[in-house]
């Protein structure tokens, strides 16, 4: 049988660790689809659901036991898309056993780990890329160009990060059907069971991440939080490196639709920016204003394929060597920096913390 997607000839050999709902939605079909990456390997402990995903996805091989995999010499490269607990553990195994990896976020949930993760790759010389996908909007790309080439100088960021009551209504339309299994391996505890750790690291986490897209390291923030039945909310203010001041709001769940976006001011230029819930695989609406011209120009960004387009420059930057366009340790190290430091300022009454003095874990 014929498909639709067309491969490059020199194609990474990935093998997917987990076959959990990111994976399912995300990983499995970006791998597929990528035109440089081949499915070769998918690997779960829980053997009906394993062998689900292969009856769908059809990779050459099937493991379920983690170290056989890594051990198969056809494995140019690990996709870990797991529990949060389990990430730096199972890349350590993967990078020393030689193997690239393509890591979801958050990097882990401790800096400590976090730390030696991207110390042990540098030695090993193999490529970690933190799975932030929004890195891969087009419509985000468009703008950070316009950022960097004619915005002069940047001044004040503005992101919000606010989850709806309507977030599972929606993903349940648009997402595949889900599988899972009683067999599947979990962290030990309940993740859930502390709900602004949780939410900081699942959402929190894409927040701080944009912003260091379009405006660099963070080095303080100063944060509130607020919690009345299921609203949770945080507002940060934070300053860069550059000079520049933000602020930041993270709440989950709002009482409307998905909102989610950025505003940037320069003396040369501003940028919009209308971020979509990423399940709905549309690229973020940009308005960029140019100050010398005073125009607007926003991208058409028709490829809203997040996923399959970090797939693909992960592989880009293994097999042709080009430079990461993707999240790097160190950003994972930056967030996890910033999270930590979120939660310490919030314990603190909202006193600035700068992050280059957080220790710890989430």
């Amino acid at each position: 049988m014929k498909t639709n997607v067309k491969k490059e000839e020199r194609c990474l050999n990935v093998g997917v660790l987990g076959c959990g709902i990111i994976c399912q939605a995300a990983h499995l079909i970006g791998s597929t689809k990528a035109r440089n990456v081949h499915l070769y390997a998918i690997c779960d402990v829980a053997e009906d659901l394993l062998n689900k995903m292969a009856a769908i996805y059809d990779p050459d091989v099937v493991y379920n036991d983690y170290s056989r995999m890594l051990a198969d010499p056809n494995v140019q490269a690990v996709i870990i898309g797991i529990g949060d607990q389990f990430h730096v553990p199972c890349a350590k195994q993967a990078i020393l056993a030689g193997k690239h990896v393509l890591l979801e976020k958050p990097m882990g949930v401790s800096l400590e780990e976090c730390q030696e993760l991207k110390l042990l790759a540098e030695e090993k010389g193999l490529v970690l890329q933190i799975g932030h996908m929004k890195r891969f909007d087009e419509g985000l790309q468009f703008a950070k160009n316009f950022k960097e080439e004619k915005m002069g100088q940047v001044t004040t960021y503005k992101g919000w990060y606010c989850d709806s009551i309507g977030r599972y209504t929606l993903t349940d339309n648009v997402m595949p059907v889900l599988y899972s299994s009683d067999k599947m391996k979990k962290p030990a505890g309940n993740p859930k069971a502390i709900l602004d750790h949780y939410y900081l690291l699942g959402h929190g986490s894409h927040l701080f991440d944009t912003a260091l897209y379009f405006m660099g390291p963070i080095t303080r923030v100063a944060a509130r939080y607020v919690h009345t039945a299921k609203l949770h909310s945080w507002l940060i203010d934070c300053d860069f490196a550059s000079g520049a001041i933000g602020t930041l709001d993270l709440t989950i769940a709002i009482a409307q639709k998905w909102h989610e976006g950025c505003e940037i001011y320069g003396t040369g230029g501003t940028v919009y920016a209308k971020t979509y819930n990423p399940w709905e695989f549309r690229s973020s609406e940009v308005e960029c204003f140019d100050a010398r011209t005073c125009t607007s120009v926003s991208p058409a960004a028709f490829d809203g394929q997040f996923y399959r387009r970090e797939l693909e420059g992960f592989a880009d930057s293994v097999l042709q060597g080009l430079p990461l366009a993707g999240a790097s340790s160190e950003d994972g190290i930056m967030v996890m920096r910033a999270l930590i430091a979120t939660y310490q300022s919030v314990q603190e009454g909202g006193a600035w913390v700068r992050l280059e003095d957080v220790k710890g874990a989430l």
